[in-house]
């Protein structure tokens, strides 16, 4: 059953992706790992456009993990570069406009260069009036520290009296990622079958689709391919 057959009902509302393959593709191609993750860059933006097709409202997309921060220098420098260009590029700030979409940027930004937590602020203010779309973009964001960080704020606010019982609303509200709702369906690519501490909390009921293709290299067909296998899978949420 492909998407067009597929009842309203069947569909992502929520669709997360982890665009893994950025690196091996550059050497499989023989290029720099500037172009390549340029040209990731340039495949999320299509990916966005896609789902808006579909009628999905909330995209998540992992930028940069706890991890990738330590990679070395040179590598970080060229994927800043490339995102600086994303935030600064007047095309993209009017179609989010154009679309209602929000940008959110979800992590800890202290991980982040200052001119790229000044350019971002820019961005998510650009947007104003109805909100339609959501695009969440971890950057310098890991699973395990956004459960770490929910529990020390939690637990310095009970020293304090101001907390009494904690449950998963209180949980969720203390979390990095408290704005980002239950993930419907999550797509890894380059043939990676692992989660990677990818947002342990929205990702709970999530369905997971595996994709052999570099992220560079994934396109509207895989998108529809994974659409289409939701759409079979019946989500009984633990009952």
């Amino acid at each position: 059953m492909g998407i067009k057959k597929a009842s309203k009902e069947k569909l992502p509302k929520t669709i997360a992706i982890i665009p893994d393959g950025n690196r091996r593709w550059a050497k499989t191609n023989g290029t720099s790992v500037f172009s390549a993750y340029s040209r990731g860059a340039k495949r999320f933006i299509e990916f966005s456009e896609w789902c808006a097709e579909y009628g999905i409202k909330n995209i998540i997309v992992w930028g940069l993990s706890t991890e990738n921060v330590g990679r070395p220098k040179n590598e970080l420098d060229s994927l800043f570069k490339v995102y600086l260009n994303i935030i600064t590029d007047r095309k993209i700030i009017s179609r989010l406009r154009e679309m209602k979409t929000r940008l959110l940027v979800v992590g800890e930004k202290r991980l982040l260069p200052k001119y790229i937590l000044n350019d971002l602020n820019k961005i998510k203010n650009s947007v104003h009036g109805r909100i339609e779309r959501r695009i969440f973009w971890l950057l310098g964001y890991g699973g395990k520290d956004d459960l770490v960080h929910a529990a020390k704020a939690i637990a310095a606010k009970v020293a304090k009296g101001e907390i009494g019982t904690v449950d998963e609303q209180t949980f969720k509200r203390h979390m990095l990622s408290h704005n980002v709702p239950d993930i419907d369906l999550i797509i890894r690519t380059a043939d990676e079958f692992r989660l990677s501490g990818f947002m342990p909390w929205q990702s709970a009921y999530s369905e997971l689709y595996f994709v052999k293709k570099y992220w560079p290299d994934f396109s509207k067909n895989d998108l529809e391919k994974a659409i289409a296998a939701y759409s079979r899978r019946d989500r009984t949420f633990g009952v």
